[in-house]
C-alpha cells in the first residue's frame, strides 16, 4: 500500500492537528468514546483526515465500516448497502457507519436518497466533502447532520506526520537509514500545504527515488526541490485563503482593474477551484457592482455561466477570462442595490404595510365597490407613456431609493 494509506492513523492518538474537533473533551470525540454518534457532515480540503476520521469512528463505536464513494456509485448501490445494514441491525445488532466521499457530487434527488435509513437509524451517515454543504447539500440532510469544519493541517501537525512516518518501523521507513536535514523538512511541509496526503506521497517518492550513499539515503533541500521540480500552487478551496482570493478577485474587477482580476482567476483556477463557484460570483457582481451602468454585463456574465455548464474545464476558462475582461472593463454603478438594501430595511422596519387602494385590481364588485382601482392612471393615456402617481404605501410616501449616479 502506498505509505499516506499505511500511516493512516488508527486511533484518535494518532490523529494530529483538528484539536477543535476530536481533541479531548470536545464533543465530536465524546459522542463516539460515548457510542452515541449521530449522522456528521465533515467539510474541509483534502488529506485532512475526513476519510480517517470516519474509519476512527467506525473502529471506536464497534460499527461496519462502509465507504462509499459518490463519484462512482450511485442510489442502486445505496440501497443494496441499506439493505444489508437493515439485515445486520437485525440480526447483530451492529450499527452500520456509511462513508460517503464526495457526498456534493450526489444530486439533490440522490442525497433525498440517504434520508429514509438516516430516520430510521439504520445507518450512520459520515458523509466527506470539499465543497460548502449549505450550497452543495440538500437542506433535509443537513438539519439531521452536525456539520464539522475540517481545516488545513498547520505545520506542527504536518512536522508530526513526517516525524512518524520517518521513525515508524512496521508501516512507515523506521527500518531504513534516512537522514533529512531542516530546509528539507521545511520545502517539504511548505509543498503539501495543508495536505497531510501529499506529503507522505513526497516523503515516499523522495524516498524512492534518492540513491543511498553509504548506507544512508540522505534528503536535503535542493534534493527535494530537484525531485518536485516545481511547487505546485494551492490553497485550502473552504479556508481562509480561498475567502482571500476571491476578496481579492472581486475587489480588482470592482476597481476596473483588468489585470489583477485576471490574476486572481488565474490563480484560481491553477488551484482547481470550482468554475461553477467563479461563474456564479461573476453573475452576482454584474448585477451588484455594474447595474444599470452597463446592463449588458449580466448577459455576458450569464453566458460565461452557460459556458462553464456546456463547455467545462479546462476550455471554459477561456470563457472565464472573456467574462472577467468585460465585467473589469465596464462601466461600475451599485445604485439598484444599494436601492434594494434600502428597499429591504423599510419592509423589515414597517412590515407589510397596505397596498394603496389604487393599485389594487378591482376583480370583483365587492371590491370595486370598496374603492379598489379608483383613481389608478393607466400610463400609455399618457404622453411618453409616463404618468406621475404615487406608488408606496401612504407611510413611505416619497422614499427614494433608487438614486443613480450622476
Amino acid at each position: 500500500m502506498p505509505l499516506a494509506e499505511r500511516m493512516r492513523p488508527r486511533d484518535f492518538d494518532e490523529f494530529y492537528g483538528q484539536d477543535e474537533v476530536v481533541g479531548k473533551g470536545k464533543p465530536l470525540r465524546n459522542a463516539v468514546e460515548k457510542d452515541v454518534l449521530q449522522s456528521i457532515i465533515l467539510w474541509g480540503p483534502p488529506g485532512t483526515g475526513k476519510t480517517t476520521l470516519a474509519r476512527i469512528i467506525a473502529e471506536k463505536t464497534g460499527g461496519v465500516f462502509i465507504h462509499f464513494s459518490a463519484a462512482t456509485m450511485g442510489v442502486p448501490e445505496l440501497k443494496q448497502i441499506v439493505k444489508e445494514a437493515e439485515e445486520r441491525r437485525r440480526f447483530n445488532k451492529k450499527r452500520t457507519i456509511l462513508f460517503v466521499d464526495e457526498i456534493h457530487r450526489f444530486n439533490k434527488t440522490q442525497q433525498s436518497a440517504f434520508l429514509p435509513s438516516l430516520e430510521d437509524g439504520t445507518v450512520v451517515l459520515v458523509g466527506a466533502t470539499t465543497e460548502n454543504p449549505s450550497f452543495e447539500i440538500i437542506a433535509p440532510l443537513l438539519s439531521r447532520s452536525l456539520v464539522l469544519v475540517l481545516q488545513s493541517l498547520d505545520d506542527k501537525a504536518l512536522g508530526n506526520i513526517l516525524d512518524g512516518a520517518l521513525k515508524n518501523g512496521e508501516r512507515g521507513f523506521g527500518r531504513e537509514k534516512i537522514a533529512i536535514d531542516e530546509k528539507a523538512r521545511e520545502v517539504m511541509i511548505g509543498f503539501a500545504d495543508g495536505d497531510a496526503r501529499v506529503l507522505l506521497n513526497t516523503l515516499e517518492f523522495a524516498v524512492h527515488n534518492t540513491a543511498k550513499t553509504k548506507g544512508t539515503i540522505r534528503l536535503d533541500a535542493k534534493n527535494i526541490q530537484d525531485i518536485l521540480q516545481k511547487k505546485a500552487i494551492r490553497y485550502d478551496k473552504n479556508g481562509e485563503e480561498h475567502y482571500n482570493v476571491i476578496s481579492a478577485f472581486i475587489k480588482s474587477m470592482r476597481d476596473s482593474d483588468p489585470d489583477g482580476a485576471l490574476y486572481w482567476l488565474s490563480r484560481m483556477i491553477e488551484a482547481g477551484e470550482n468554475a461553477r463557484f467563479i461563474a456564479r460570483r461573476m453573475v452576482i457582481f454584474a448585477s451588484e457592482d455594474i447595474g444599470v451602468a452597463q446592463p449588458t454585463a449580466l448577459v455576458v456574465a450569464n453566458a460565461v455561466a452557460h459556458a462553464v455548464e456546456y463547455v467545462g474545464m479546462p476550455e471554459a476558462a477561456i470563457n472565464l477570462t472573456h467574462g472577467v475582461v468585460h465585467l473589469a472593463t465596464a462601466k461600475k454603478s451599485n445604485a439598484s442595490y444599494k436601492g434594494l438594501l434600502a428597499a429591504m430595511e423599510d419592509v423589515k422596519e414597517h412590515g407589510a404595510l397596505p397596498v394603496p387602494l389604487h393599485l389594487r385590481n378591482a376583480v370583483t364588485k365587492l371590491t370595486k365597490d370598496l374603492g379598489y382601482h379608483k383613481g389608478y392612471k393607466y400610463a400609455h393615456d399618457y404622453k411618453n407613456s409616463k404618468v406621475s402617481q404615487e406608488h408606496l404605501p401612504e407611510k413611505l410616501k416619497g422614499r427614494k431609493y433608487y438614486e443613480p449616479p450622476e
